[in-house]
């Protein structure tokens, strides 16, 4: 059996986290062998990466540095973890994949989407996921609904007018690959939000 790669990208703040324990939840409860993992992170190479990238002490971090980091943390995870997974059947449920570097780095940074996919598509593999859920909210409901956490990393700390780049970034990649990124209307309830990810998911396990 071939595996499923699903991807959930979007605002930090969006409900990611808690939409992907409820589809896994969902996904076990049917019967399937669920991997569910992290990007920046899943390995443990990985996850020394992503606490070199995200620790606020590195405020001197150029662009190319960021984009170059967030690539060998995906390599490594790639290698490791993911392509064995599918391999080996699993559906694997990520939160974020080569998106957030698509719109952080190419559009946030300013270092061209193009150049960005360049370096994606050599540290993955040219490895794509079977469908994107893209957590549709505008960046000022998302930075309200995280305004509780008590700490925020290098990339949270950045400024309004940065995330309403990253926002707008994703928008163009829903126009890009509108095959493979699905739009979720994530300023809806919880039950609601839920809903529009499990009628997708299961279309497309009926392929």
């Amino acid at each position: 059996m071939k595996g499923l790669f699903i991807t959930i990208e979007g605002p930090d703040g969006s409900g990611k986290s808690t939409i992907t324990k409820l589809l896994t939840k969902y996904l076990q409860e049917k019967g399937h062998n669920i991997l569910v993992t992290r990007e920046p992170g899943g390995t443990r190479i990985s996850e020394e990466i992503r606490d070199m990238i995200l620790d606020n002490k590195n405020t001197r971090m150029s662009p190319v540095t960021e984009a170059l980091l967030y690539a060998a943390s995906r390599a490594q995870h790639v290698s490791q973890k993911i392509l064995p997974a599918l391999e080996k059947g699993k559906i694997i449920i990520c939160e974020r994949f080569v998106d957030s570097s698509l719109v952080y780095q190419g559009i946030g940074r300013n270092l061209g989407i193009n150049k960005i996919k360049e370096i994606n598509d050599f540290a993955t593999q040219n490895l794509e996921p079977d469908i994107t859920l893209f957590f549709d909210i505008p960046p000022e409901l998302a930075i309200n609904r995280r305004r509780h956490r008590r700490r925020k990393d290098r990339l949270e700390r950045e400024s309004i007018k940065f995330h309403k780049e990253v926002y707008k970034g994703y928008l163009k990649l829903t126009e890009m690959y509108p095959d493979r990124i699905k739009i979720i209307d994530a300023k809806q309830d919880l039950d609601n939000t839920f809903n529009q990810v499990k009628t997708l998911v299961d279309e497309l396990l009926l392929k």
